[in-house]
């Protein structure tokens, strides 16, 4: 992988290699992530789409300045709501452990009906101030104007916690089941986060998220920067300064994968490992041994949800950006998937590997496909209709190419690249 990133350097550009770089780092974490699911415990989670969102969320929540005027027309309104919606719960909870049993459904019932009113009053009026106060530049809460880096284990815990709430809730089902409900709940992530525009902006998008690195446009006004550029001979001192942020994204990425491949490995390897294996491959008998079954894949399912949130964190951070609409099944569950499955399941290295592999290939699919559709029409006249359907249909070169992969896996290589031991 080192060597057809480098060859990307040379003929295309080191600032392409290293976005490529970094993205495979991203997509290896979230493909980590998904492994701890599926490798160690067999949970078939394809919600990874809307834990991905929540850390990019976190990302915005941490980071983004706190936007003061809309704190002072709703803050008060907001923090009633949130009281109120912590009564309701508290109310449930204490009706569902000392109601008589005849009387909980209806009280119940009711104490759902009365939060939501409650809830309703404080919340409606404030979430309509805060999303009129300069709808094109703001229209949201902000955030804490603390440093990025803190909403990357932020983002983590974020959902990790729904992670927790989910699998309470989803993880009595079993196999195909399971996999429709996180779906489900992933889907409803996605429109709270694309809607509730006084959280997130919805989709005007929350743009200018701080950076951990220089700006380039710091860098190339600074002395030692130019002194180093000149040192390297670099031609064009803005394409240098590109490519020393993107350097040190990939030095944190590179930590960060290291961090959490560590902790993978040693997880997988202790006993806690071998008992997540052993629930994986037959469940019964596992319990039968004592084994609390549901306890531990909440546990397993609730460490791959952290992860995933981390990376999603991580790539909020370097786009600069919260964009809802992007959040996508191809993207950011089936892409993941295909990672994991051609990698190898139950295999940290191997789910690394083929974050970089599938990653790589989603990226330069498109123009080696126009490449080649442009290569084999040359003999055809200008005007062919068969030489235009071709060049037009290469932008779809990479959706037959992870199809094409996702089979041929399955059929030739089902343990992925490097099998688990």
């Amino acid at each position: 992988m080192l060597l057809v990133l480098a060859i990307v350097g040379i003929f295309q550009s080191w600032n392409v290699a290293f976005g490529i770089f970094n993205l495979c780092l991203i997509s290896a974490i979230m493909a980590l992530g998904v492994n701890m699911q599926w490798g160690y415990a067999g949970l078939f989670n394809v919600g990874v789409m809307g834990f991905t969102a929540l850390g990019g969320l976190a990302a915005v929540l941490v980071s983004m300045p706190p936007v003061a005027e809309a704190w002072q027309v709703a803050g008060g309104d907001i923090a009633l709501s949130i009281l109120s919606l912590i009564g309701t719960i508290a109310a449930i909870i204490a009706a569902r452990h000392y109601a008589p049993r005849i009387l909980r459904i209806p009280v119940t019932i009711l104490l759902l009906i009365v939060g939501y009113f409650v809830i309703g009053h404080f919340f409606n009026p404030a979430t309509e101030a805060i999303e009129s106060i300069d709808p094109a530049l703001t229209g949201y809460l902000g955030g804490l104007g603390l440093p990025v880096l803190i909403a990357w284990p932020v983002g983590g815990l974020v959902a990790a916690g729904a992670g927790w709430f989910i699998g309470r809730i989803a993880l009595g089902l079993r196999a195909d089941y399971l996999a429709i409900a996180t779906l489900g709940i992933s889907e409803i992530i996605i429109a709270i986060i694309k809607y509730e525009e006084w959280l997130s902006r919805g989709v005007k998008n929350v743009t200018g998220i701080p950076r951990p690195v220089p700006y380039e446009v710091d860098l190339v006004e600074t002395d030692w920067f130019i002194s180093l550029a000149n040192f390297f001979g670099a031609n064009d001192i803005n394409d240098a300064a590109g490519l020393f942020v993107k350097l040190c994204y990939a030095v944190l990425f590179i930590a960060v994968l290291a961090i959490i491949m560590w902790f993978a490995e040693r997880a997988l390897k202790s006993p806690w490992g071998r008992m997540m294996r052993a629930i994986r491959d037959n469940r019964d008998a596992a319990a039968a041994m004592g084994k609390d079954v549901k306890a531990r894949h909440l546990q397993t399912f609730i460490l791959g949800c952290a992860v995933c949130g981390v990376a999603g964190a991580m790539l909020t951070t370097l786009d600069g950006q919260l964009t809802p609409t992007s959040y996508i099944p191809l993207r950011y569950t089936f892409l993941i998937w295909v990672m994991v499955i051609l990698g190898g399941s139950g295999n940290n290295w191997g789910a690394v590997l083929g974050g970089f592999v599938i990653w790589f290939l989603w990226v330069e699919a498109e123009p080696l496909g126009n490449w080649f559709m442009q290569t084999i029409t040359i003999p055809l006249p200008e005007d062919s209709s068969l030489a235009q359907h071709l060049v037009n249909g290469a932008a779809y070169t990479r959706y037959l190419l992870m199809g094409a992969i996702l089979l041929l896996v399955m059929r030739f290589a089902p343990r992925g690249l490097i099998p688990e031991r």
